[in-house]
């Protein structure tokens, strides 16, 4: 009898720990990026979040254009871009603090500019806020300030 409940009691966290798992899966996209559709066109959403940008003190090292980038390969694509968005002083912040280095993979931050098969222009990025908590110290409290800043940038476009 104590065999089987033991059995029982081992199948079911089993179980349990596996559903967790796969709602966790199935989760993680939508937590871990997050997408709006903007209120402008491709060219004007480009064109606001840099100005807006540089309105409040961020550097746009760069804007990758995907679709350019793809199209001697012979792929025909939807427009895409990529913004480098660079704020000094939390780049420093970061750079600054050797555990800091963990994330330089993420810097600078980026948004995500495309267009949709209907002709929705959408604006993605990294789920920063929630990633941020993940780190602590240094890394957390940049990365939040950062979020926060990005997000007033971003609303120039969705809001």
């Amino acid at each position: 009898m104590k065999r089987n409940t033991a059995l029982a009691a081992v199948g079911g966290f089993t179980l349990g720990i596996g559903a967790m798992a796969l709602v966790a899966f199935a989760a993680a996209p939508s937590l871990m990026i997050v997408e709006d559709d903007s209120l402008l066109g491709f060219e004007d959403t480009i064109e606001t979040l840099k100005t807006t940008a540089f309105e409040k003190g961020w550097k746009i090292p760069t804007v990758h254009r995907l679709d350019d980038a793809v199209k001697p390969a012979g792929f025909e694509v939807n427009r895409v871009a990529v913004i480098e968005l660079c704020q000094p002083e939390f780049a420093g912040r970061i750079l600054s603090d050797e555990h800091g280095m963990l994330v330089t993979s993420m810097m600078p931050c980026r948004v995500s500019v495309y267009e949709t098969a209907d002709g929705r222009t959408i604006v993605s990025r990294m789920n920063t806020r929630f990633m941020a908590h993940t780190f602590g110290g240094t890394i957390a409290e940049v990365m939040a300030e950062a979020t926060l800043e990005n997000e007033a940038i971003i609303a120039s476009v969705i809001n």
